[in-house]
């Protein structure tokens, strides 16, 4: 091994802990400015067309396709399940979005109709309609990562914003209220 190739080798670790450092100083700037989010996960469906789907209704409930989404203006499709106990702490933000008059569209993900209709009536029911994917598979083509899991629609069926996980009062005064203005 020649001299060139010992450097090189030897500056090898520097330069990769010089590069994982630039990483950590560049989050550790996002997290400043407020623009870091160690929770957000990417979402391919985001700027794109709603999957194609076509969900049968719980209950009273009448089921919707993609073909029904949008025709009204922005509205948010919800996926909650009965056995989710962060789909019970966002109930509350669900229901303010409600009264405020924004559409909110519940596909129950992975349960059992009965037990979904008893969660309903346990933690209020913000939904206009509600679908039933017992199997899983519209949430699959979602990308949906679990529950709860919601995602603004604008009036041409395409894909806004997504957030995984509870929706709290700040995502909804920092991110979703812009959004909903914004596409209304």
């Amino acid at each position: 091994m020649d001299a060139l190739n010992r450097r090189i080798l030897l500056l090898a670790p520097l330069g990769a802990a010089a590069l994982g450092g630039a990483a950590f100083w560049a989050m550790l700037d996002r997290m400043q400015q407020g623009r870091f989010d160690p929770r957000g996960l990417p979402s391919m469906l985001v700027g794109k067309p709603v999957p194609a789907f076509a969900l049968p209704g719980l209950g009273p409930h009448q089921g919707f396709s993609n073909a029904d989404l949008g025709a009204s203006g922005p509205l948010l499709i919800n996926f909650f399940a009965s056995w989710c106990v962060p789909c019970m702490a966002e109930a509350p933000q669900l229901g303010e979005l409600r009264r405020k008059g924004v559409p909110i569209w519940g596909i129950v993900y992975k349960d059992q109709p009965d037990a979904a209709a008893d969660f309903l009536r346990r933690a209020g029911d913000p939904y206009l309609r509600i679908a039933l994917d017992e199997p899983g598979r519209v949430a699959i083509d979602f990308g949906a990562y679990g529950v709860p899991e919601t995602y603004l629609v604008d009036r041409s069926g395409i894909v806004r914003w997504r957030w995984a996980g509870a929706l709290t009062d700040d995502i909804l005064k920092r991110e979703l209220e812009p959004l909903l203005k914004k596409y209304s």
